[in-house]
């Protein structure tokens, strides 16, 4: 159909559509679209439908919008308003490639129309299609020379692309066209000096760099980040005098920044006597009492020599100080105040915390809260080591203790909530939560609303370990849509940052948005939820195997009926739970209606809900694990564990050249890992087995196994890892594992291997003992191993008194073995073991 071409009447409504659009005022705009429409001759003008249907894509109605915008389009192909009105509809439902594609079209037919550029330009940035972006900024330069952001957005693209002298050529080619006084002090211009040294400085031009702040540090606002720059580029430059001057000052005006005292000591290269500067530097600290003295000197603790020379000064200051009040018998009679000594109490618990020894952090923490009962760092040392020392729940106790010291402190309130998660008591962590959240509506609601990640990783991670995987899975897509809204939220900056010429920053956001899914949230949420989609693929659950079922098979009729009541009051307490939660929620709901509305027009409609049960029971639980997966393989690629991990979903897909993948390049980044060896065993046995290979994939996969593996077979080549190993327990235990994965009748010689607990042996812990007793209890070193798995558990109780994992059955129904103050004695802890 021929472009239609509106006469001046319909002409001047249509230019009021497309303001009232601009200005958001869709009611109006969908009046006037009435007026033109209305008109026979025009009921099928192809630009009116378009914006008609861009207007009623603002209020929510998307279904009838793009109805209209495709009968516009249809009815003028050849309209560049039509082609936008399509491709704005495509970006606001974050279909960015199709919108890049319909800026293109309308392009053909209005090749220099400003705003289709722009929108074109801002959807290139937000892909990273770089080039793309590089030339469209042109096309604005060549089209608006005057305009500063034509020249900026122009520099930007070079710099993006890594062209950092072109960047600079331009930046300065506009700068000189800047009329400025040297004495004038002016914030834009101040920026762009700033981010023209940016780009000299990540150019690897030190020297020109530091000619440019010397020259121009008049002009610049920001006195902070000359110094700083300054400071960056006489190291750079080996000026370690003119470097360590810079620093001091840097010092003098904020003695709180690490990274002032790490350029101060690469310019100075420090080598003064360690025992004599400690022992003053911590004699200050303690008579002042300052907590946070041993997260000061925790870095020394790679250094053993270090370590020993702390602990003989801390050891010494605190019998002195137990006897005559003095750092030293030496020293000349001044006495210290009694609160030096707890401080020095303090740092001795976290020091033997630190270095494994909880028996002894215990003495000097109880001894420290003896004297002072009211101090909430006390408290908080005593949970850590709890923590460290294998007792999540004696820890959340503590922890809660400290909480109710100062209620109003949020610090301590996150630290208990987190303590409780770990210690599997969710409810409990949500009401500690709810002190702090938004009155009227529920904690985790609001907390997933403010993109509180560090509780939902938590919940996650407790409810996977409850076996509750749909409640755990809904954590982990919750996290998930928090990083693709930090995504969509930076189209925002595209054109702000442009216009207030906060360039510095917005490269650092478009930097960090390219890596954004190297975030520690993300990666743990994205592990939990791979795990979770792994089991569900070996053990799918059906309607009569729901998640909290427990394990009845191996179970005594009296413990059988036991659990039964206690599954019974759980019911009914959880009845009682559901019923108060439907009040709230109906409470909620009003006021919650009109933000979803708002939150869902904002963001393009609504989302799907996250259902626990139906995220439990996907159709292919492996794609949804690919899903996770992408994001790790590509910005997590240096962890040996994100490779692992595709290898588990590739092994159970039989991807034969993908696992071959993974494996190779786990193998160049930590070769003898024991998770990788298991992966390896397996993976060489299954290529070994496997009959229906294509010749081509055979060929392929038997080259790369000769070279990994050389001429061996599965079994030599696990015998030889053990051997290179045998001093390690991890190690012994991926060994003997694999010893019974390939030959079950080993059961026995794959026990003896996995169990030895010798003090020679490397990586003794309290997680690798866990992970040895778990491997016994459910089959991977043989069947039937229940004996030796208590004799295991027995002998690691020794070695770990006070973890949960090791203690002798009952013991968490005991409830009079904990002693007044909540510990446990040595003695305390053999009577237990003689009495069970």
């Amino acid at each position: 159909m021929p472009t239609i071409t509106l006469p001046p009447k319909e002409n001047a409504l249509f230019k009021r559509i497309l303001r009232c659009y601009e200005h958001k005022q869709y009611r109006n705009g969908l009046k006037f679209c009435k007026q033109i429409l209305s008109n026979p001759k025009f009921s099928e003008h192809g630009e009116t439908l378009a914006m008609k249907g861009l207007t009623l894509n603002c209020l929510g109605k998307k279904e009838e919008a793009y109805e209209l915008v495709r009968r516009g389009l249809r009815n003028d192909l050849k309209s560049h308003v039509c082609w936008h009105v399509y491709g704005l509809l495509q970006r606001s439902d974050k279909k960015y490639d199709e919108a890049i594609k319909c800026y293109r079209n309308a392009l053909k037919w209005d090749k220099d129309n400003l705003q289709i550029l722009r929108d074109l330009s801002l959807l290139q940035i937000q892909m990273r299609d770089l080039e793309g972006y590089r030339e469209t900024r042109y096309q604005l330069l060549q089209l608006r020379p005057a305009q500063r952001a034509s020249w900026i957005g122009y520099a930007v693209a070079y710099h993006l692309l890594e062209d950092f002298e072109m960047a600079a050529k331009i930046v300065e080619e506009f700068r000189k066209t800047q009329q400025t006084s040297p004495d004038k002090v002016d914030y834009e211009y101040s920026e762009l000096l700033l981010y023209q040294n940016q780009v000299l400085r990540e150019a690897g031009l030190h020297k020109e760099a530091l000619d440019h702040l010397n020259n121009y540090e008049k002009q610049i606002c920001d006195k902070l980040a000359v110094e700083e720059s300054r400071g960056e580029l006489l190291l750079k430059l080996e000026k370690p005098q003119e470097a360590s001057e810079v620093y001091r000052r840097l010092q003098e005006r904020n003695p709180e920044n690490w990274a002032y005292y790490q350029g101060l000591e690469k310019a100075l290269k420090p080598g003064e006597k360690f025992r004599q500067s400690l022992d003053s530097y911590l004699r200050i600290n303690f008579s002042k009492g300052c907590p946070p003295v041993f997260t000061t000197l925790k870095s020394l603790y790679n250094d053993k020599e270090k370590v020993t020379v702390i602990e003989e000064l801390v050891v010494g200051y605190e019998t002195c100080l137990k006897s005559c009040r003095m750092f030293s018998e030496n020293d000349d009679g001044k006495e210290e105040p009694p609160t030096t000594l707890l401080w020095v109490q303090y740092f001795l618990a976290q020091h033997f915390d630190f270095v494994g020894q909880p028996r002894l952090a215990l003495e000097f923490i109880n001894a420290a809260i003896d004297s002072t009962p009211t101090l909430i760092e006390l408290f908080l040392i005593k949970a850590k080591i709890y923590k460290h020392a294998g007792n999540i729940k004696e820890a959340a106790r503590w922890m809660d203790e400290a909480q109710a010291l100062d209620t109003a402190d949020r610090f301590i309130n996150s630290k208990c909530a987190k303590y409780m998660l770990k210690a599997g008591l969710i409810k409990e962590a949500e009401e500690m939560c709810s002190k702090f959240t938004r009155e009227g509506t529920s904690a985790v609601d609001n907390l997933n609303e403010m993109q509180c990640m560090w509780f939902q990783t938590e919940c996650a991670l407790a409810y996977k370990a409850m076996n509750k995987y749909g409640e755990a899975l809904k954590k982990c897509h919750e996290i998930e849509r928090h990083f693709v809204e930090i995504t969509d939220d930076q189209f925002d900056f595209h054109t702000y940052c442009m216009r207030k010429m906060t360039l510095r920053s917005y490269v650092d956001l478009l930097k960090l948005e390219d890596v954004l899914r190297q975030h520690p949230f993300y990666y743990k949420a994205a592990r939990t939820a791979i795990q979770i989609y792994l089991t569900l693929h070996d053990k799918p659950l059906t309607d009569d195997n729901k998640e909290s079922q427990a394990d009845t098979e191996n179970l005594t009729d009296k413990e059988l009926k036991k659990l039964r009541n206690k599954q019974r009051r759980a019911q009914k307490k959880a009845q009682l739970e559901e019923e108060k939660k439907n009040a709230e929620k109906e409470k909620q709901l009003k006021n919650q209606k009109k933000k979803k509305e708002d939150d869902d027009e904002e963001i393009g409609g609504p989302r799907e809900e996250l259902i626990p049960d139906k995220l439990a029971k996907p159709e292919n639980p492996l794609d949804e694990a690919v899903k996770f997966l992408i994001p790790l393989k590509n910005l997590v690629r240096k962890k040996v564990e994100t490779h692992l991990l595709a290898f588990e979903i590739y092994f159970r897909k039989e991807k034969y050249l993908l696992m071959l993948q993974s494996i190779k390049r786990a193998v160049n980044i930590e070769p003898s890992n024991p998770w990788l060896h298991q992966c390896l065993v397996r993976f060489f046995k299954g290529v070994s087995e496997s009959t229906d290979l294509a010749e081509a994939v055979r060929t392929v996969l038997t080259h790369e196994i000769s070279r990994l593996f050389g001429e061996s077979s599965p079994q030599s080549f696990n015998k030889n890892y053990l051997s290179q190993h045998s001093n390690s327990i991890p190690h012994r235990l991926a060994a003997a594992k694999m010893m019974v994965y390939l030959e079950p009748s080993s059961d026995k010689m794959a026990c003896e291997i996995a169990t030895a607990l010798d003090e020679s042996l490397a990586g003794r812990s309290i997680q690798i003992c866990t992970e040895v007793l778990e491997a016994l209890r459910d089959g991977q070193l043989g069947e039937g191993q229940q004996k030796a798995a208590e004799a295991y558990r027995a002998a690691c109780h020794k070695i770990y008194p006070y973890s949960l994992a090791f203690m002798p059955p009952g013991y968490q129904d005991n409830s009079t073995i904990i002693s007044s103050n909540g510990d446990l004695s040595a003695g305390e802890h053999d009577d237990i073991v003689n009495e069970m």
